[in-house]
């Protein structure tokens, strides 16, 4: 394999950063809601899953006594 100067390392790079598409501000902004609103689903969702989890070990534990 061919090793590359720092020099021409640096224009590779730069090329390459020319190629880059970013986002608009309408895409990252709805990326961020929808991020927002799957989160606090998901959230909402274990904590259901956990709760459920915690009444039955309790219930479990009644019966043992």
């Amino acid at each position: 394999m061919a090793k590359t100067t720092p020099t021409e390392f640096i224009r590779q790079v730069q090329a390459e950063t020319k190629k880059v598409v970013w986002p608009t501000w309408k895409e990252t902004w709805m990326t961020a809601v929808m991020v927002t609103i799957m989160t606090t689903i998901l959230a909402l969702f274990f904590l259901l899953v956990d709760s459920a989890f915690e009444a039955l070990v309790q219930f479990l534990l009644s019966l043992a006594k």
